[in-house]
């Protein structure tokens, strides 16, 4: 198992694209937390396999909350293990020039 802790197992590209993952999982989880009824009302959908997704939050802006905050500490843990590579990176960090 790939250890994403390292930031060297991981390609920049893959680790980029986690952190992108985590961005959205902290929106969702914020609009969850704030707007629960309209964030739900949003999402539902004639489309039997995407209403499974939001249909047990639905009468429930509690339970969705209760969902943001996982989702909103899940994506602030992915993003904060993700870095660049240590050593050999192709690519720099931007510096400032005076």
């Amino acid at each position: 198992m790939t250890d994403i802790t390292d930031p060297n197992a991981l390609p920049l590209g893959i680790r980029r694209s986690a952190e992108m993952a985590a961005v959205f999982m902290i929106g969702d989880g914020l609009l969850g937390i704030l707007q629960p009824t309209r964030h739900v009302e949003l999402w539902r959908s004639d489309v039997a396999a995407v209403d499974v997704l939001v249909r047990p939050f639905a009468g429930r802006p509690g339970r969705r909350r209760g969902y943001g905050v996982v989702q909103l500490a899940a994506g602030l843990l992915l993003a904060s293990v993700l870095t660049r590579p240590r050593s050999g990176a192709v690519h720099k960090p931007d510096t400032i020039r005076a």
